[in-house]
C-alpha cells in the first residue's frame, strides 16, 4: 500500500513540472493548424469573390499565389518547439526523480518499520491511562488509612504527586506535593510544586512564584536546578510587572 501511495504522490508532485512541456508541444501544433486553416479559408474567399465579380481574374491569380506561398511557409513550420534541452532529456530527468526518492528512502529510511495504526495506539493509551488511574486510586486509598503523624504519609504524598505529574495532571500533582510540603519543607519539592502549578496554569502564578523563591532561598548552592528556578522567578516577576 505504501508503494502505491509513493507512486501517486510522485505523480502529483511531478504534474506541475510535466504539464508545461505537454502544453508547449500542443500549443505549437495548434498554431500551425490554425495558420493552415486560415489560409485555406482565404483561398475559398477569393474564389468566391471571383465568382461574384468582386475581383478581376488577374487580381485573383496574384492573391491566390500569395496565399499558396503562405500555405507553403506555414506547412513547413516545425511541429515541435526547439528547446535548449531536448524534451526527452527533460522527461527522463523527471522520471528519475521518483526513482531517486525511492532509493533515498530505502537507504536512509526504515521500510521494514511495522505500521502503527491509530486504533491500536489509542487502545494502548487508554489501557495505560486506566492502569494509571488504578495506581492513583490505590495510592489515595492507602494515604487515607495512614495516621496523621506517620512519617510514611509525607512519602505517600510525594509518590502521589509524582504519579500525577507523570500523567501530566499537574494541578493534581501540585495538590499532592503541597500536602507533602505541609508535613515538611523541602526546597526541591517546593520547586517541583511551583513548576507543576506553572504548567497547570500555563504561566507563573503568584503561589508558584512564592514557592520558587522559597526553594531558591533554601536550595544548596550546588543544586543543579537553581538556574531553572531563577529563570522561573524572572519570568514570574516579569509577568507581575507587565500584567
Amino acid at each position: 500500500m505504501i508503494w502505491l501511495s509513493i507512486v501517486l504522490l510522485s505523480c502529483l508532485a511531478l504534474a506541475p513540472a510535466a504539464l508545461p512541456l505537454w502544453r508547449r508541444a500542443r500549443q505549437v501544433r495548434d498554431e500551425r493548424s490554425a495558420a493552415l486553416s486560415l489560409h485555406e479559408a482565404q483561398l475559398s474567399e477569393i474564389d468566391r469573390d471571383l465568382d461574384i465579380g468582386l475581383i478581376a481574374p488577374a487580381e485573383h491569380d496574384i492573391a491566390r499565389l500569395e496565399i499558396q506561398r503562405r500555405i507553403l511557409v506555414a506547412d513547413t513550420a516545425p511541429t515541435h518547439a526547439d528547446d535548449a534541452i531536448p524534451p526527452v532529456a527533460v522527461w527522463s530527468a523527471l522520471g528519475l526523480i521518483p526513482i531517486a526518492a525511492v532509493g533515498l528512502y530505502l537507504t536512509n529510511g526504515v521500510p521494514s518499520l511495522p505500521a502503527q495504526p491509530l486504533g491500536p495506539r489509542l487502545a494502548a493509551q487508554h489501557e495505560q491511562n486506566t492502569r494509571g488511574d488504578a495506581v492513583v486510586q490505590r495510592l489515595k486509598a492507602t494515604l487515607a488509612m495512614i495516621p496523621a503523624g506517620d512519617p510514611n504519609l509525607r512519602q505517600g504524598y510525594l509518590l502521589l504527586g509524582q504519579a500525577e505529574a507523570t500523567r501530566e495532571h499537574y494541578a493534581e500533582a501540585a495538590e499532592a506535593w503541597n500536602h507533602a510540603l505541609s508535613l515538611g519543607f523541602d526546597p526541591e519539592v517546593a520547586a517541583r510544586t511551583g513548576e507543576a502549578l506553572t504548567r497547570a496554569a500555563s504561566h507563573v502564578t503568584p503561589q508558584a512564584l512564592d514557592l520558587f523563591r522559597k526553594a531558591l532561598d533554601a536550595a544548596p548552592k550546588d543544586a543543579p536546578w537553581r538556574g531553572a528556578i531563577q529563570a522561573r522567578i524572572a519570568e514570574g516577576e516579569h509577568e507581575q510587572d507587565n500584567p
